[in-house]
């Protein structure tokens, strides 16, 4: 199972998470494309810092919100949602031809991402933006216990899927992240953090906040390395992992 994390949501002089010391870890580099964080000078440093390591690009996008940092639901119309995605794709595949590396996929970004598991409509948008760039570009999106629905809404726009689940979250028994106002949604002792990881790759499966067991079929999890525990605990999945073992 591939590691991916959140990448490149500095913005300005203000820094967000530790790129450099999180890059050598991971597989996969979800890059902020703007609309949530970074600002086109970030977006570029960290496609060439991702290029450097041999991860895969992936355009990160959000809503238009950059004071929320993409956390704030904001009610947008179908053909907002499709051209904010086109553009923001867009404009992060401009620096991947840059550094004549491909874009290998898209994961949406905070509020967006959780509207695109339990809207449907916000799904087709997204779908439909991608496509309109790529019908070959891969979408990533939560892994569910069934994931047929998400499985045939993408077949009819020809869209790939890649199934993501989370080391540093709390699942409810349906199978979603828990809110993150709600205590220990997300898991800040790095022993939780890898104890969960190799659960979910070795088992497919994670302890629900009720203690009950939810299967999830996944391509890749989610790591995060906005602390110093985090990215330790980053390295020790890496090397957990049952890819990585002899």
């Amino acid at each position: 199972m591939k590691l991916n994390c959140d990448m490149g949501e500095s913005f300005g002089i203000w820094q967000l998470g530790s790129d450099e010391a999180v890059m050598p870890h991971i597989d996969m580099a979800n890059i902020a494309c703007g609309f949530h964080a970074s600002d086109p000078l970030i977006m570029q440093q960290t496609v060439a810092l991702a290029k450097h390591y041999n991860v895969a690009v992936g355009a990160h996008p959000g809503y238009p919100d950059l004071a929320g940092f993409g956390r704030r639901h904001i009610r947008c119309t179908a053909d907002e949602i499709q051209a904010f995605i086109l553009y923001q794709v867009g404009a992060l595949a401009a620096f991947c031809k840059q550094q004549h590396i491909p874009l290998s996929y898209v994961k949406p970004h905070g509020a967006l991402y959780n509207d695109m598991v339990q809207d449907e409509a916000v799904l087709i948008a997204i779908l439909k933006g991608v496509a309109a760039f790529s019908p070959s570009l891969p979408l990533m999106l939560m892994a569910q216990a069934d994931n047929s629905r998400s499985e045939t809404l993408a077949a009819q726009f020809s869209v790939p899927l890649l199934f993501e689940v989370f080391a540093d979250r709390r699942y409810t028994d349906d199978g979603l992240l828990q809110p993150r106002n709600l205590p220990g949604a997300v898991f800040t002792e790095h022993s939780q953090i890898i104890n969960q990881a190799i659960q979910l790759a070795q088992h497919g499966n994670v302890t629900s906040n009720n203690g009950n067991l939810i299967k999830l079929k996944a391509d890749t999890l989610c790591v995060h390395g906005d602390n110093a525990q985090s990215i330790e605990a980053i390295a020790q999945i890496k090397l957990a992992l049952p890819t990585n073992k002899e």
